[in-house]
Parts: structure tokens; sequence; C-alpha cells
């Protein structure tokens, strides 16, 4: 009997634990952003005026080359430059770096901070179009 005063005390608090857990913060939203090819971002500037350009490399990266019109903000700064250089947090956002894992980082960081409308494209090496020096 006693055994299963206990048992049933200690089913309580868990049950009990559990329903307040429950309660607590909504689940957290995963920040997200598109995929696209290089094809589908060329398709973008071609017939829209509204986006911005990011490169996530390196000044050096960016002087070798870069497509124009991009703006250049290494993917580590990102989280200091975002608010001030990109205000609207719906523009259309397209991001491209050397192979495609730098501009990941930068597409992650930016939807983590509420930017809505990100699109990353990969890498310049994939680039089959004009690029500017």
């Amino acid at each position: 009997m006693r055994r299963i005063k206990g048992w049933l005390i200690f089913l309580t608090m868990v049950i009990s634990f559990l329903g307040l857990t429950g309660c607590g913060d909504k689940p957290e939203v995963t920040a997200s952003y598109e995929q696209i090819s290089p094809a589908e971002a060329k398709e973008i500037m071609d017939t829209q005026k509204d986006y911005i350009l990011i490169d996530a490399r390196t000044q050096s990266e960016f002087a070798e080359g870069h497509i124009k019109g991009a703006i250049l903000i290494p993917e580590y700064e990102i989280a200091s430059r975002a608010k001030q250089e990109l205000p609207d947090q719906s523009a259309l956002i397209l991001v491209y770096c050397r192979s495609g894992r730098r501009s990941k980082i930068a597409s992650e960081e930016l939807a983590r901070l509420g930017y809505t409308n990100v699109k990353e494209f990969g890498g310049i090496i994939d680039w089959p179009y004009e690029v500017e020096k």
C-alpha cells in the first residue's frame, strides 16, 4: 500500500510538471529563407527593380569580380550591419558568396533577424552570367 501511494504521488508530480510546461511559451518559430537557382536569381534581376543583391564574401573577393549591383556585406558582418543597411525587413534580398556556404549562413542570419523575403542562390563559381570588376 505504501509503495502504491509513493508511485501515485510521483505520477501526480510528473503529470503536474508536464501540464505546467505545456502552458509555457509558444513553440519556437524557425526563421527561413528560400534557396533558388542562379537562373531564377538572374530572372529576378532582369525583370524586377526592387531587390537588394548582397555579396557575402570578403572585400578582396568582391574586388576580383562581383555581380553588377551587388552590395558587399561579408557574412560575418550581416548581424551588425543589417539593421543599418537593410532597413526594410520585407524587401526582396538576393544573397550569394563564392561557393554557397557563406551565403547560406548570411541568409539564415537575415531570416533570424526578421527579414521575410530572403532568397539565396549559391556561389559566384556557379554563376554563368556576366560579372564586373
